[in-house]
């Protein structure tokens, strides 16, 4: 059986078996999962969710073996949009530059899935989406998440498109962390693992720059304590600055400077006063206006949240190495020289990590000065690197 571009798979269980429907989310260019109460998602909080829908993307071919499955993590602010354009932007998918016919992850060689995480915005359960129970937004009323409700959310998903293995699964940032989640959770699953640009766990620094974040949108007026789409409202001001200060952490120094130095806006000399004098200042307000267009308020929250309290090493028993013990799951960890959100060091303990469980894993750290943000962009070494080891897993896999 082949699974071709967007088509729903067949041997799909029947609606009685737990999923109520597999049809066009509210973005037309998505499918959407529907689980009911009859098989809930049991969270890390302890509570559990009755309702839950995935929207997700696919690229390229299943092949009869069902063994060339790979799974795409977005990182916070992405979507499944991976490499189609976006329907609300208009701009190609955030890995074009990736994912592709003959490009590093190959969609003539292999089919790509991409869902858009547990608490996001884009057609899978967040605080934005109804719920069935109230007929009304979910709000602050959605149990907080975690980076492992996100995978086992993704988990169900595979077992209704009827993939049992996933020949990789690939991710930067809050993407490569879902990757080692899955790696951890599901290594009889997983046949090798691409965490890019991700650490073990969230750093202090990390979080300080999320609540920052977090409480520029709490501090709107128009938040209106999580109640805002019930008033037809939306904390964009607030939104926008949390976009502005995490976007900062996106990049390095030396990108920044490279850019736009000291330049002025449009100008000769500075105004004396508040507007938009330099480069750096409008280019930060510009990446905040449009990122309200395309992302809900509350979801931010929620997704800054979990990766806030994603620690795989707490998880088991303190010590990260116990999380792969005995995996058989090939890892290639990249990282890069001027990411200082998710710097080499901590690529490094996951790789310190895996070599005392005995786990197979090589490591590259891509010299660039383009700053964490260099997973998304144009990257030669990194995409021959990606390419490279997919190609060696590929053989030892057996796909063609």
């Amino acid at each position: 059986m082949a699974i071709v571009g967007d088509t729903e798979p067949t041997g799909a269980p029947a609606a009685d078996q737990a999923v109520v429907a597999l049809e066009q989310a509210d973005n037309p260019s998505s499918p959407v999962v529907r689980f009911g109460p009859d098989r809930p998602l049991l969270l890390d909080s302890g509570k559990r969710l009755n309702h839950l829908q995935i929207a997700y993307q696919t690229y390229g071919t299943l092949n009869e073996a069902r063994s060339n499955a790979i799974l795409l993590c977005h990182a916070l602010t992405g979507d499944q949009h991976a490499c189609n354009r976006h329907p609300v932007t208009g701009k190609p998918g955030w890995w074009t530059e990736m994912v592709g016919p003959g490009k590093a992850i190959d969609t003539d060689r292999y089919f790509i899935i991409c869902t858009n995480v547990l608490g996001g915005c884009m057609g899978t359960t967040g605080p934005a989406t109804t719920d069935p129970e109230t007929g009304e937004p979910y709000g602050l009323g959605l149990p907080v998440i975690t980076v492992g409700d996100m995978v086992r959310a993704q988990a169900m998903l595979l077992d209704q498109l009827g993939i049992e293995t996933l020949f990789c699964v690939a991710g930067g940032s809050m993407g490569g962390m879902q990757v080692l989640q899955w790696a951890a959770t599901y290594p009889e699953r997983v046949f090798s693992a691409l965490p890019i640009a991700a650490g073990a766990r969230h750093s202090s620094q990390n979080i300080a720059f999320h609540e920052v974040g977090r409480q520029a949108v709490m501090a709107d007026p128009e938040w209106r304590g999580g109640r805002y789409l019930l008033d037809d409202t939306s904390p964009r001001k607030g939104l926008a600055v949390a976009r502005m200060a995490a976007h900062v952490t996106y990049l390095s120094e030396q990108a920044l400077h490279r850019k736009f130095g000291r330049n002025l806006q449009d100008r000769d000399k500075p105004t004396f006063g508040f507007d938009a004098d330099f480069q750096i200042e409008s280019y930060l307000r510009h990446q905040g206006m449009t990122f309200v267009e395309r992302f809900d308020a509350n979801s931010y929250l929620y997704l800054t949240r979990a990766m806030d309290y994603f620690d795989l090493a707490e998880d088991y028993g303190g010590r990260l190495a116990n999380a792969f013990r005995g995996s058989k799951t090939r890892f290639c960890v990249v990282s890069f020289t001027s990411d200082w959100l998710f710097p080499t060091v901590e690529n490094k303990a996951v790789v310190r990590a895996l070599n005392a469980a005995g786990a197979s894993v090589s490591f590259v750290e891509i010299d660039t000065d383009r700053g964490h943000d260099a997973f998304l962009l144009n990257e030669p070494e990194m995409f021959d690197t990606i390419r490279g080891f997919l190609s060696s897993a590929a053989y030892a896999r057996g796909i063609a």
